[in-house]
């Protein structure tokens, strides 16, 4: 499946994360793609680690995540690569009381690609010590993502 846009990208990714279907979350994700996952201190790089992180939250009760839209900034770097920021909240239940996690987002994709996501970084904290380094696919675009957001270098 091809996107026509960056933010359809996001929208699905919200939608599949709501539908509990960690199959399908993992089909937005490149094979290269890096997920730094809200709920869990340690970086994954490949899809089964991506299914596996979505399978193990999709296990919760009630699991949602509600995009704040008025929040999505979208930059572009060409007609195809793209990233989108914001904010989301997971929500999911504990001791049957309904919790929201709200969360900063960093999604950088490429609609060009059939798997578009190629990294996603939330920022639950103030501070955070995160770098991730991170070669585009097939252009070989490099940059550095951050707490503070991304640095591209061409």
């Amino acid at each position: 499946m091809f996107f026509k846009n960056a933010e359809e990208v996001l929208f699905q990714w919200v939608s599949r994360v709501c539908s509990g279907s960690p199959d399908d979350i993992a089909a937005l994700y490149h094979e290269s793609a890096v997920l730094v996952p809200t709920f869990s201190p340690h970086t994954v790089v490949n899809t089964e680690g991506v299914r596996n992180y979505f399978g193990q939250l999709a296990s919760r009760d009630g699991l949602g995540v509600r995009l704040h839209n008025k929040a999505v900034r979208k930059q572009s770097f060409s007609d195809t690569l793209h990233t989108l920021s914001g904010i989301y909240s997971f929500e999911f239940e504990v001791d049957q009381v309904l919790l929201s996690f709200p969360s900063r987002f960093s999604f950088m994709v490429d609609i060009s690609l059939e798997r578009p996501i190629l990294t996603t970084t939330p920022h639950r904290y103030q501070e955070t010590s995160l770098n991730l380094h991170f070669k585009h696919p097939r252009n070989n675009i490099s940059g550095m993502c951050c707490s503070g957001g991304i640095r591209y270098y061409f």
